[in-house]
Parts: structure tokens; C-alpha cells; sequence
């Protein structure tokens, strides 16, 4: 199957229901009120979507791997900063497992996407002659 938009990517489409979630947190919890925390973990959230979106458009598989691992560490940066948010009692622990939980998933399916392009023979867009 070709994906020609990184809207269509699983990878994506996990990052972005997980920053909405942050931003549900935001919204809903003391965690709106806790500026610092609070930027860190917007902009947190935000690089997981964003390098999945960024590697895409770049056309070249190695490239995009490199985004992608940038998005994985964004991705476990988030978590440690859902601990901290639920040590300092801004969320419940529903909530930080709820969301973790995404993190591994999303984690998870980077490091397969990555894995899958490292085996592949496809080089991306800008190597087609």
C-alpha cells in the first residue's frame, strides 16, 4: 500500500490523539495551571506528531527514520513528564496510566515502522530517478 500523505500514517494519527489527550489534561486538570510543566509537555507531544510529519516530507528513508527516533524520544519525554505531573498530584493516576499507555503503544508502532524501513529496499521519493 503507497501512503502519500503522513496524514494517513497509524504512527500519526496515534501522535496526534495523544496530544489532544494532553491537551484534554490542560484543559480539564491542575496541570493547566503549572505554565512550565505545562509548555514542556505541549511542546512534548507536539514533536512526536510533528518529526512523523517532518520525516515524511523529507522523501528519503533515512531521513525519516532519524525523525521518527526523534519522535520516539519525544514520545518517552512525554511519559517521564505524565510521571511528574501525577507525582505532584495535577493528574490521577487513571489519567497518567491512560495516557502512558498510548506512549507505549505509540512507541512501540515507531520502532516497528523504523525496524520496516530499515529492511526495505525503498529508498524514498527523492531517490527515484
Amino acid at each position: 500500500m503507497k501512503i502519500d500523505r503522513f496524514e494517513d500514517l497509524e504512527v500519526w494519527q496515534l501522535a496526534r490523539e495523544i496530544c489532544n489527550d494532553v491537551e484534554f489534561l490542560f484543559e480539564t486538570t491542575l496541570l493547566g495551571k503549572r505554565y512550565a510543566l505545562k509548555d514542556q509537555m505541549d511542546r512534548s507531544s507536539g514533536s512526536i506528531m510533528d518529526n512523523v510529519a517532518e520525516g515524511f516530507g523529507r522523501g528519503g528513508n533515512l531521513e525519516f527514520r532519524n525523525f521518527l527516533g526523534y519522535s520516539k524520544g519525544s514520545c518517552s519525554e512525554l511519559k517521564s513528564q505524565l510521571y511528574r505531573a501525577m507525582d505532584k498530584d495535577l493528574i490521577t493516576k487513571e489519567q497518567f496510566t491512560a495516557l502512558t499507555d498510548k506512549c507505549d503503544k505509540e512507541n512501540a508502532k515507531l520502532g516497528s515502522f523504523i525496524s520496516y524501513l530499515s529492511r526495505t529496499e525503498h529508498k524514498g521519493i527523492k531517490f527515484k530517478k
